[in-house]
């Protein structure tokens, strides 16, 4: 039998506390994306719904109002909030202007 090992003690302790290293490396390693993996799973699961309509908030003091969107469309900005169904057709009807990418109007059947 071919045996490449040392013949020495102090070169097999050596070597077994290098491998040793190497494992505990490889179990934290192996820990830490099960625990990643794990997170984004439950993040996954407990993510809040997406709002139905979002109102696009412009820049000022008191936030105006700029455009009425879906509330899963990408074309809205940063500055936003959630309305409700009733709140987003007043908004429309009342000449805010809705999102060319979405057309909150046509879905609502707002016409202006």
């Amino acid at each position: 039998m071919f045996d490449d090992l040392p013949d020495d003690d102090d070169r097999l302790q050596t070597l077994r506390i290098w491998h040793a290293m190497w494992v505990q490396r490889i179990d934290a390693k192996l820990a830490a994306r099960r625990q990643r993996r794990a997170e984004e799973e439950y993040g996954r699961r407990h993510r809040p719904a997406l709002p139905e309509w979002i109102v696009e908030l412009g820049i000022g003091a008191r936030h105006p109002p700029v455009q009425v969107h879906a509330g899963d469309c990408h074309m809205a900005g940063q500055r936003r909030r959630a309305v409700d169904r009733n709140e987003a057709r007043r908004l429309l009807a009342a000449g805010l202007q809705a999102c060319g990418h979405c057309q909150p109007d046509v879905e609502l059947r707002v016409i202006n």
